[in-house]
């Protein structure tokens, strides 16, 4: 197995069509695959903020769900317009305005149709990805080793939004440990979720959210050749939204 991560795309479907076409993806129809046949795997978080939330909804669902030809793993934004899908009362913000505001903008029919995609991808996926074959686990914002084989709601917590501590800092961001650095497990963690301006490597964990939105890059981990590779970003760069770590 040959597996190609791909960080938090956030509505940026034209960078993302970019990456999968430097990683070697040819397009097919709707779909995208690789001659080697190598694995692409959504690390969650593929809606809000950017300005395709729809269209990459659509590919996502084409790759993942109608093809078979990637996995995908929920993001905490994933898990709040699945909510909003529900008809959950959510707050319409953090960007899910702006995939709101794009989806009322469809016709009824288009509506009903990516609804309905976006509620079988997201239901149809595992909140973690464990890949023994390339020895890594896939989890939007992370995971202990402690947690791994769980799914309960305290490992649902930490593998959506980290390890929060339930503070808030100043500018009214979650305070996070930074449990990367308690990691000393042998297999990968993939991860996202926090913005930072290039991969953060520490112990066996990555995190390769990269900031696309936010006018930096999108990124893809390869294993198991342990390698990445990025595609600047084409959104205007927001200095503020990127991690106080290291």
């Amino acid at each position: 197995m040959k597996i190609d991560v791909i960080g938090d795309v956030h509505g940026c479907l034209e960078e993302l069509k970019e990456l999968l076409q430097k990683l070697g993806y040819g397009k097919n129809d709707t779909t995208y695959t690789h001659p080697e046949g190598r694995i692409p795997v959504f690390l969650g978080d593929i809606t809000d903020r950017g300005p395709a939330s729809m269209k990459v909804i659509q590919l996502v669902y084409e790759m993942v769900v109608a093809t078979k030809k990637a996995y995908y793993v929920p993001g905490n934004h994933c898990n709040k317009l699945y909510r909003y899908f529900l008809g959950n009362k959510v707050k319409q913000n953090n960007g899910l305005e702006t995939t709101v505001a794009e989806y009322k903008s469809l016709s009824d029919d288009q509506q009903k149709k990516i609804k309905n995609q976006f509620m079988e991808l997201y239901e149809a996926s595992e909140l973690y990805l464990q890949l023994p074959e390339v020895h890594a686990v896939i989890a939007h914002a992370g995971i202990k080793t402690s947690y791994i084989g769980r799914t309960d709601k305290k490992v649902k917590t930490f593998v959506l939004y980290g390890d929060i501590t339930g503070e808030k800092h100043e500018d009214g961001r979650p305070v996070r440990r930074d449990w990367a650095q308690h990691y000393h497990g042998s297999d990968w963690i993939v991860y996202g979720h926090t913005p930072v301006k290039k991969p953060r490597i520490v112990n066996k964990t990555i995190n390769i959210d990269t900031g696309c939105v936010f006018g930096n890059a999108l990124t893809a981990f390869r294993l198991p050749e342990e390698t990445t590779i990025a595609i600047p970003s084409k959104q205007p760069y927001v200095e503020e939204k990127f991690s106080f770590f290291d």
